[in-house]
């Protein structure tokens, strides 16, 4: 195989794992978002504590920044993925401390494994 032929084919994995670690990003951020201003607001009629709530949109935030770096073809979308993936792990770890929030943390573990993807093949 020649070097043109291999660097098209590396563009072409990367940008399969972009787009596929885009797809993730996106539901993360959306999950975390909904799942703080529609579930996290008050829970058994008591408010959640301030520091989960925050970070739930903590995370949505930087999905959402992730996304929009992947997207323009940034150089440092990389240095976001990780990020990304460091704040989704504490977020999932929250929702599973709190418990009932299986579906937000099952989307913040899969973004994190996603972005760590990202990161380790570039």
């Amino acid at each position: 195989m020649n070097h043109q032929a291999s660097v098209t084919e590396y563009r072409t994995i990367h940008q399969n794992m972009t787009s596929s670690c885009v797809d993730i990003c996106n539901y993360c951020h959306a999950t975390c978002l909904h799942t703080a201003t529609t579930y996290c607001l008050e829970i058994d009629g008591k408010p959640v504590d301030s520091d989960h709530l925050r970070l739930l949109l903590n995370c949505a935030e930087i999905c959402q920044t992730s996304v929009n770096l992947q997207l323009s073809g940034s150089s440092f979308d990389v240095a976001m993925c990780i990020l990304c993936a460091d704040i989704c792990d504490a977020c999932a770890k929250s929702c599973r401390a709190i418990g009932g929030m299986e579906i937000c943390e099952t989307a913040c573990i899969e973004c994190a494994t996603s972005c760590r993807r990202i990161t380790s093949s570039s």
